[in-house]
C-alpha cells in the first residue's frame, strides 16, 4: 500500500509539475504523523537512492524482500480468506503487487466476455485490430 501512495502522489507531482521529494515527504510521515513507522526510514532511503524510482516495488531492496516474502504473503491472504477473516489491505496490496508486475491482465479477459454478451469487439496481442467471435457457434 506504502508504494501504491507513493505512486500515485508522484505521478500527481509530474503531472501539476509541484517537484514534490518523496524521501522528504516520507521523513516528515515518520516525524509528525500517526503512521511513524520505521518502515518509513526505507522508503526515505529508495527514494533517496533514487529520486525518479516509478515504484518502490522496482527498487532492487524493495522488489527482493517482495519476491521472497511473496509466498508466505499469499498464504496470509488464502488463510484468511478461508476462514472468513477480511483482510483488505493485505489482499488488495497483493492485488496491485500482481497486476504492476504482468503484461497482460484481465482486461484480455472482460473484453472477451463484454464480446460475448453485447459483440463489442476485442483486440487482439498477436495482430492489430479489432475482432468479433460468434462465441456460440
Amino acid at each position: 500500500s506504502y508504494a501504491q501512495g507513493m505512486s500515485l502522489i508522484q505521478k500527481a507531482s509530474n503531472q501539476h509539475k509541484w517537484n514534490l521529494n518523496l524521501g522528504s515527504i516520507a521523513r516528515i510521515w515518520k516525524g509528525g504523523c500517526i503512521i511513524r513507522a520505521v518502515f518509513l526510514d526505507r522508503i526515505k532511503k529508495a527514494f533517496d537512492r533514487n529520486p525518479n524510482l516509478a515504484s518502490l516495488l522496482v527498487d532492487g531492496e524493495f522488489s527482493k524482500e517482495l519476491l521472497d516474502r511473496q509466498p508466505a504473503w499469499r498464504r496470509v491472504v488464502t488463510h484468511a480468506t478461508a476462514s472468513g477473516i477480511a483482510v483488505p489491505a493485505f489482499s488488495a496490496s497483493l492485488g496491485y503487487f500482481d497486476v504492476y508486475r504482468r503484461s497482460r491482465l484481465p482486461a484480455n479477459l472482460i473484453q472477451a466476455q463484454r464480446d460475448f454478451f453485447g459483440a463489442h469487439t476485442y483486440e487482439r496481442v498477436d495482430r492489430p485490430g479489432s475482432f468479433h467471435t460468434e462465441w456460440s457457434s
